[in-house]
């Protein structure tokens, strides 16, 4: 099994293109099934979460063709409504196929989800609100039996949280529904945009997608379209987090900053220098970072869950000691053994984390427990003196293309052996 092998202690300098999204092109890629034709997709990152929802897509009967980082998805032939419980079991958020199989078949049978394990997913917020559009659903032993006998129609939806997953389904389900649908307190993040800019590049009619109430106008069919995925926001706040704990000066290129501004802010108190400009984001820390007083994740545009990890592993060298409050997953905290075997000062308690900053972490063996809790354990790894020996990399890749080749650019002494 592949390892990732660090000797940290370097400052990172250099300049780095960002990949695509992996939550923007999940929930794409389900919905290329409403579209009776050809999909091409540009800025798509080769990730495991990505290989799972094509070979999802593939199962289904859709063509599939991959070069670098264009995908061409041809969903003409659709012969299938059923995924495999091994493919579902490998995606946290293959449950968003659920609406779009539906709205394409009339059926769906599939099992709950898989993934990083990181406390309670609201599955059911997804099966309450496709059922209010139709959808008839029957859980069985783990399986989810799903008809439409009358399609979809459109309907008022009041989610109880703001859930990207939950509103992702729901609009794909609604773009082909007859009538209006309007989900009042929808996800505000980028991600939501994006999938709306893809809908409606095919035809859709999706008005208010990044505001806290949608509307769907449901047509009758899709067209072929080409779409260019948005940067991912929490690969780009993994970097930063990396020269925060190592110092230095990196350039971030294929980024949009307002995207950041929660991760941006929390970067600035710490002590770091940070320009932007349309596209790019200049990232310099000539200090040990400055403690964070109180950090609480939020929905958007608040600080996000995922950028979490990466910044706790960085205020761990921080001057002061900081406290994280995790309101989004209950189970956010289970890499922080892992950091403490660099010599982290952490105590957690529920959704709180106390962090103590301390002058010196040292390399150890650890292994990563989730996906970014990996990326927590890069950056810690990079912060302590001597060689840290990163296992179970199989989480990181499932968000993260090629973070050493990254890091490496930056002038990381990281390898994968």
């Amino acid at each position: 099994m592949s390892k990732i092998v660090i000797e940290g202690g370097k400052k990172l300098n250099g300049a780095l293109e960002i990949d695509g999204a992996k939550n923007s092109i999940l929930p794409i890629l389900a919905a290329t099934l409403l579209i009776e034709g050809t999909s091409e997709i540009h800025n798509c990152p080769v990730l495991s979460d990505v290989d799972v929802a094509l070979k999802i897509l593939s199962h289904l009967g859709c063509v599939v063709k991959r070069e670098g980082q264009c995908v061409t998805v041809n969903c003409q032939n659709v012969n299938c409504a059923e995924v495999p419980h091994s493919l579902m079991r490998e995606m946290r958020s293959s449950i968003v196929f659920l609406g779009a199989i539906l709205a394409r078949t009339g059926k769906a049978v599939m099992s709950s989800p898989g993934g990083c394990e990181l406390g309670p997913r609201p599955v059911d917020l997804h099966i309450k609100n496709l059922k209010i559009l139709g959808a008839q659903i029957e859980e069985d032993g783990g399986f989810l039996n799903c008809t439409l006998p009358e399609g979809f129609k459109g309907k008022e939806i009041y989610l109880s949280f703001a859930s990207v997953g939950a509103t992702e389904n729901v609009m794909i389900a609604a773009t082909l529904a007859q009538g209006k649908t309007i989900i009042h307190n929808a996800a505000r993040e980028p991600e939501i945009v994006d999938l709306a800019d893809f809908l409606n590049s095919a035809g859709a009619k999706i008005f208010g997608a990044g505001s806290n109430t949608i509307e769907i106008i449901g047509v009758d069919k899709l067209h072929d379209t080409s779409h260019k995925i948005i940067p991912d926001r929490i690969i780009a706040s993994t970097y930063m987090a990396a020269v925060g704990i190592c110092g230095g000066s990196i350039t971030l290129k294929n980024v949009i900053p307002a995207q950041l501004a929660g991760v941006i802010d929390v970067m600035k108190q710490t002590g770091a220098e940070i320009f932007a400009r349309e596209g790019i984001l200049k990232v310099s820390m000539k200090k040990r970072p400055r403690r964070i007083s109180s950090l609480h994740t939020q929905i958007y545009p608040g600080f996000p869950t995922d950028s979490g990890p990466p910044i706790l592993a960085m205020l761990t060298k921080a001057r002061g000691t900081s406290v994280f409050v995790e309101n989004i997953f209950q189970n956010r905290y289970n890499y922080v053994d892992e950091l403490k075997r660099l010599g982290a000062n952490i105590e957690t308690e529920g959704r709180v984390a106390v962090v103590e900053g301390c002058s010196r972490l040292s390399g150890a063996p650890v292994r990563a427990t989730d996906l970014r809790g990996g990326a927590a354990l890069v950056v810690g790894g990079l912060g302590a003196q001597g060689i840290t020996t990163i296992d179970k990399i199989c989480y990181i890749k499932r968000g993260y293309a090629d973070i050493v080749r990254d890091l490496k650019m930056l002038g990381a002494e990281i390898k994968e052996e």
